[in-house]
């Protein structure tokens, strides 16, 4: 006898009964999903080029860009002047620090935690009531669950609001609980304050302290990313490519940034120290003095040191570049092997037709006949620092949490995010690739790219795949086509060694939908829209990747309002063209919004001194009608949810399945 083939449809609303085995199961689940469907939508953030700024976007992240205030001054501001709401939004940042600090000063302790504690439950009340009760439950730290449920949810109808609160919080206060309950209501609003997060890009670069960022992300409770090319190239080192270790450790070492991969990763550069203060030190590094180093804080020898350091890497890094392009012609790099385009007799070089000086031509490692001949001390140096990057857990931890939140690009509720740009040709249409032997443009090029990068970490270690997409993490990094990118080179070398202007193009994709002419700008963006199958009537494309220059009266946005570029300069070298310290754009059911981030000194003054980043709010698409779950992506899922439940109650009605009892 022939086995029955179980119709699909069958098969999965058996699956279905498993989760609700009953009619009254499903029919709860109905009227749950149908009423969250009506509630407004939850709020959603949008950050950019964090560069490892750490204080600032943890100040950011805990003040959900100015929205805690916003609320304390709607709730309290006829019970707190403006210096005491301060105050109370700062123990809401940082309740354990502003409570050590705040506990000596009280004259009556109970007194003063029964107040704080009134307060902080009326803020949370206003914050939780755009969320479901099941979902504010979910939240509810273990421990405090019940207590906090029975505050959030009290009728006072029923009850004397103050009896109620009082008998409750008067018992926290005499159990000894008031500082853990002030600390969970303090993470609880900020949690509400802010459903959803989506970081567009670059959490790595110039700051010190990108592993504090990502610690916070990975507790974060709902987060995605859009690589950045600086998190591919961290992604690559992490891998173990030697040419991407070889760039992190550049750029670490031109910012002086050495805190980043000793504190944060505990990797050690001491391999590369010692081997530079033997060669390299009686050579030239004039040009290798590091950036952005802050009062006082390194002895010229220490900065002399860091800039042998930095000639010997970036010496490696361009001789690991030439063996990368050699093995991957459809990179189109070529032109990019500039270590042996140098004439080391009359110290010049070739580049696009143009013959230059080379302002710095000592070379101790290089031989003129073999340029890109790495010595076998640079090939163990450069082995043992990718060993080091590889063994990192920290580091390793932080690579996999970009993986499993992070992509080229992400599409939610109609807005396309990437961190650079969907490569154009000078004509303003989809540039093709080809790689593999295949040509790829736009969506199909950037999902081509996520494959690539995706092997590079995964695919089985010394496999061909794998170096393979380790190589492509590079290209990702300063390709021609790179989308995250987003330009036609990285001139490193030339900054570095050669006499000349050699400014890097932007790709064509910023001219056309950056045009000031908005029907060119309208008609690039229209193209874009089409090729992701998204909405252009509501729908926008939000970019970091390029500094918006608002002190210059830039706006960030941009083609009649369908593109958003939120790169307002967190990096503090950015702050002076800008004008800014970063945006933070607002996606609430009321529309959308713009905030601008003045600058934050620390997290220590913001403690001590009340102080809080100042946030200008510019509501630049205001909704005509309130947005609800219903009109969002997650509102589309869950009316999918209830029409196979729907199907799951005719099914039990028709006896085609049976209860579970």
């Amino acid at each position: 006898m022939q086995p029955t083939v179980q119709d699909p449809q069958a098969k999965f609303l058996a699956q279905l009964a498993r989760e609700y085995p009953t009619v009254a199961a499903a029919s709860s689940e109905i009227i749950n999903l149908q009423a969250i469907l009506r509630l407004p939508k939850s709020t959603e953030h949008f950050m950019s080029d964090l560069h490892g700024e750490a204080d600032a976007f943890t100040h950011i992240l805990s003040n959900a860009s100015g929205v805690i205030r916003e609320k304390i001054d709607r709730v309290l501001a006829d019970e707190l002047s403006d210096a005491e709401r301060a105050e109370f939004a700062t123990l809401i940042y940082y309740p354990a620090q502003k409570l050590a600090r705040l506990k000596p000063l009280q004259d009556d302790p109970p007194a003063w935690y029964r107040q704080t504690l009134y307060r902080l439950i009326e803020v949370f009340r206003m914050i939780a009531s755009k969320h479901t009760r099941s979902f504010v439950r979910k939240c509810l730290p273990e421990g405090f669950a019940y207590i906090l449920d029975e505050l959030l949810h009290a009728h006072f109808e029923d009850h004397d609001k103050e009896l109620y609160y009082g008998s409750i919080v008067d018992s926290i206060i005499d159990v000894g609980r008031a500082d853990d309950f002030i600390i969970a209501l303090a993470q609880l609003i900020r949690r509400m304050a802010v459903f959803r997060l989506h970081i567009v890009g670059d959490i790595f670069d110039r700051g010190a302290r990108p592993d504090v960022i990502l610690d916070e992300l990975m507790r974060h409770h709902a987060v995605d990313i859009q690589w950045g090319n600086h998190d591919v190239e961290w992604m690559g080192a992490a891998a173990g490519s030697d040419v991407c270790v070889a760039s992190v450790i550049h750029v670490t070492l031109a910012y002086n940034n050495l805190e980043t991969l000793e504190d944060g990763y505990g990797i050690s550069l001491r391999p590369l120290s010692q081997f530079a203060e033997e060669v390299y030190r009686d050579t030239d590094v004039s040009g290798f003095w590091p950036k952005l180093t802050e009062g006082g804080e390194y002895s010229p020898a220490d900065l002399a040191r860091t800039a042998r350091m930095h000639k010997a890497i970036a010496v490696m890094l361009f001789k690991a570049e030439c063996a990368l392009i050699d093995r991957n012609p459809d990179f189109g790099m070529q032109d990019r092997a500039l270590l042996r385009r140098v004439d080391f007799v009359s110290q010049t070089i070739r580049i696009g037709g143009v013959e230059y000086h080379m302002k710095d031509c000592d070379f101790p490692t290089v031989d003129a006949a073999d340029p890109a001949a790495m010595t076998p001390g640079e090939r163990d140096v450069l082995d043992k620092l990718c060993q080091s990057f590889t063994q990192s857990d920290k580091l390793a931890r932080h690579v996999r949490f970009l993986y499993a939140k992070g992509s080229v690009y992400h599409i939610e509720n109609n807005n396309l995010l990437f961190h650079g740009a969907v490569p154009l040709d000078e004509a303003g249409c989809l540039a093709e690739a080809e790689y593999g032997g295949r040509r790829y443009a736009g969506r199909a090029w950037m999902d081509k790219c996520e494959r690539m990068a995706r092997q590079g970490y995964f695919a089985p270690t010394s496999s061909e795949a794998r170096r393979r997409g380790q190589d492509f993490l590079y290209y990702l990094w300063c390709g021609p086509l790179s989308p995250i990118f987003g330009r036609d080179r990285m001139a490193t070398f030339e900054h570095l060694f050669v006499d000349g202007e050699f400014p890097e193009r932007k790709n064509p994709y910023y001219l056309y939908i950056e045009n000031e002419d908005e029907a060119i700008a309208l008609r690039t963006a229209k193209l874009i829209f089409d090729e992701f199958g998204l909405d252009f009537g509501s729908g926008h494309i939000v970019n970091g990747h390029i500094p918006v220059r608002a002190s210059s009266g830039e706006q960030p946005v941009k083609a009649g309002g369908k593109l958003i570029v939120i790169d307002g300069g967190f990096c503090k070298a950015y702050h002076s063209r800008t004008g800014i310290a970063g945006y933070t754009l607002v996606s609430s059911s009321r529309g959308l919004s713009l905030r601008s981030h003045g600058p934050f000194e620390s997290t220590q003054k913001a403690i001590a001194e009340n102080l809080d980043i100042l946030s200008a709010k510019d509501m630049f698409e205001p909704s005509g009608k309130r947005i609800y779950v219903a009109d969002t992506d997650e509102g589309a899922q869950m009316k999918e949810r209830i029409a196979d439940l729907k199907r799951l109650l005719a099914a039990y009605a028709d006896g085609s399945l049976k209860e579970q009892a």
